[in-house]
């Protein structure tokens, strides 16, 4: 009898039974969007060792528990190890990672550098933390990489965080330059992948409410309102608010260069650069009125997805299929 009651079906209210499913069709829009990050740029292959970076934000633990559930599912086999770099920061709560990660099962490793107190000896109040932060957590998580033998370092960033950076880079580097899905790290020893590197911040905010992750603040960059970068991120909220698709346009833009149709000098021989009498589309349009009229598609090319209502494909065309 007691079996019975243990099993029975769980009653919900029509309210509780929209945000299940709404939650349902989120969870395989990001796996599906990972998946097809992760098959693009080959991120992640057979008997690999990622390290998942997690800081206790919203972007770590969404890329922790999609990659876990993509493991169960992949056609290899793949180990996961996750790490926390401890910056004592005051009133970091120490239990709560180990405490989540041992009721996961996942094997983890806590590290403990003080960079907190670093940092905020050598920033003067009000300046901006992020580059020494930035570049001594780098530091750090290369070495324990290492010391764990991982092969590929995981990172959170999502899709508005390149697009940030490659704004941030335009308007104040002056560079055509964002943050790549996938890159070997500075010191020429890691591979660093980015596997949220299509799905929007937006939904990585509705996924963290749906699981409930024990999120933990920061109050180190995350605590600073007038960084550049926030600015720059107001700005493509704007955008999604006001035009929906422009975004998205520009994200699909960075993976469709046009060399020919650009100025560096590097990428295309301009100088050596001839006629040869074959028409050429590809060619200059010298007096076209240029208007690109082609209506915005989110979620076009690059991260191209499927409507949520689009039968799943076939196991990802095969998961983690190598194109």
């Amino acid at each position: 009898m007691q079996d019975l009651v243990d099993t029975a079906p769980v009653a919900r209210t029509p309210a509780e039974e929209k945000i299940r499913h709404e939650g349902n069709k989120l969870s395989k829009r990001l796996a599906r969007e990972t998946t097809r990050a992760i098959s693009d740029y080959n991120m992640i292959e057979e008997g690999d060792r990622v390290m998942v970076c997690l800081s206790g934000g919203k972007d770590s633990y969404s890329l922790l528990d999609i990659l876990i559930n993509l493991r169960k599912r992949a056609p290899f086999s793949f180990d996961i190890v996750a790490v926390n770099l401890d910056q004592k920061q005051p009133g970091f709560p120490a239990d709560v990672l180990p405490n989540y990660l041992s009721s996961l099962g996942v094997p983890f490793h806590i590290e403990t550098q003080d960079t907190y107190s670093i940092v905020t000896r050598v920033i003067p109040e009000g300046k901006t933390m992020c580059s020494l932060c930035s570049r001594l957590r780098r530091g750090i998580l290369y070495r324990v990489a290492s010391e764990l033998g991982a092969t590929k370092i995981a990172l959170g960033h999502h899709r508005d965080d390149i697009l940030a950076t490659f704004f941030l880079n335009l308007f104040y580097g002056g560079k055509a330059k964002a943050m790549p899905p996938k890159l070997v790290s500075d010191d020429g020893r890691h591979t660093v992948i980015r596997p949220l590197a299509y799905v929007p911040e937006s939904d990585l905010i509705a996924y963290a409410a749906f699981k409930q992750f024990p999120i933990i603040p920061c109050n180190l960059c995350g605590s600073q309102e007038n960084l550049k970068r926030q600015e720059v991120g107001r700005m493509i909220r704007e955008w999604d608010r006001r035009h929906p698709g422009r975004s998205w346009n520009v994200f699909n833009a960075l993976s469709r260069i046009v060399p020919s149709h650009l100025m560096d000098r590097d990428l295309f021989d301009f100088a050596g650069l001839k006629p040869t009498g074959v028409p050429d589309a590809g060619g200059d349009t010298a007096f076209d009125h240029i208007d690109p009229s082609e209506p915005a598609t989110p979620h076009g090319g690059a991260g191209a997805g499927c409507a949520d209502n689009e039968p799943a494909l076939t196991e990802q065309k095969v998961m983690f299929e190598r194109r």
